[in-house]
């Protein structure tokens, strides 16, 4: 039997992108970006503090990270916690002796139950960065627009009352989004979101409320992903950072200002045998001229003003 005539014709089918959120542009072309001190390499270093709840229900997924075994699951909830309690300063003082500066990606959850660890950030002068409620409210396709609204409130609202800060980053649990969360953040005043992992350099991302940004949060080199998830050893991971960096280091000599984003899980790399790797890392980043360390509020003002 043949085919129908219609068969091969899709009405989205068409030129460009399957979304009007940004335009698409090719990173080598654009005019360079200058950073302060005529830096090359504006170093991010975005440590997450998370929690995730004992009695987590998980749905519509489970966020990366979350609780495995049946309620009540000690093991996992302890092991996560142990990033806010213990691991956490060991990357506090990898940063005080190098002298970097950071944007701490932060739960409400965790500034309301830890507030000492806002005290810390703010001593340092560090950025925090809105990571919403906990790591069990996650933002999705088919979550209640006013759910989703409150969530968003909620988060922003917590960590400014609790921080004192403007808090103007954001990064969903779990990078998630509805099509909603890019407006709803907007709506609240954020001005650069964490999620979207398709370039290395800010770009402008639209929304009901106005034009945000896009920074160029790193995902490849997360030490999560790269630990836990592909399995590879702490000595690899250091080596990936050192490549990630030498590489766009090289790319700006004659390309302008490129960004080293540096994700930190302290459930994670803030264990004693992991610590060594990163500080290795960061040892051999800090150690090259033109390494400008800067929040992500700070980057993105630098971005603009250079005229990206």
């Amino acid at each position: 039997m043949p085919l129908p005539d219609d068969y091969l014709k899709y009405p989205l089918r068409r030129h460009g992108m399957d979304q009007d959120r940004y335009d698409w542009s090719i990173l080598f072309r654009r005019k360079p970006v200058t950073w302060p001190q005529d830096a090359r390499v504006a170093l991010w270093i975005v440590p997450l503090l998370q929690w995730f709840p004992l009695n987590q229900t998980g749905k519509p997924f489970k966020a990366p990270g979350s609780l495995e075994r049946p309620y009540p699951d000690y093991r996992y909830y302890s092991h996560r916690d142990y990033g806010n309690r213990v691991g956490i300063f060991r990357i506090l003082k990898i940063l005080d002796r190098l002298e970097l500066k950071a944007s701490v990606a932060m739960n409400a959850a965790v500034a309301r139950r830890y507030p000492f660890l806002v005290e810390e950030v703010n001593r340092r002068d560090y950025e925090i960065i809105a990571h919403g409620v906990d790591m069990d409210h996650l933002h999705y396709g088919g979550l209640d627009p006013k759910k989703e609204k409150a969530q968003v409130e909620e988060a922003v609202t917590t960590l400014r009352e609790i921080s004192g800060q403007p808090v103007s980053g954001w990064l969903s649990p779990g990078r998630s989004e509805s099509d909603n969360t890019l407006d709803l953040i907007a709506a609240e005043g954020i001005e650069y979101v964490c999620d979207w992992a398709n370039d290395d350099l800010p770009y402008p991302i639209r929304t009901a409320h106005g034009e945000i940004h896009a920074m160029p949060h790193s995902l490849e080199i997360d030490d999560r992903l790269i630990l836990l998830q592909y399995h590879h050893n702490e000595d690899a991971y250091a080596q990936q950072l050192i490549d990630q960096f030498d590489t766009l280091y090289a790319e700006s000599e004659n390309h302008g200002g490129r960004i080293m984003a540096i994700t930190l899980h302290p459930w994670v790399i803030g264990h004693p045998y992991r610590v060594k790797p990163l500080e290795r890392a960061l040892t051999h980043i800090a150690e090259h001229k033109g390494v400008w360390s800067a929040t992500g509020a700070e980057i993105l003002d630098a971005f603009k003003k250079s005229g990206g």
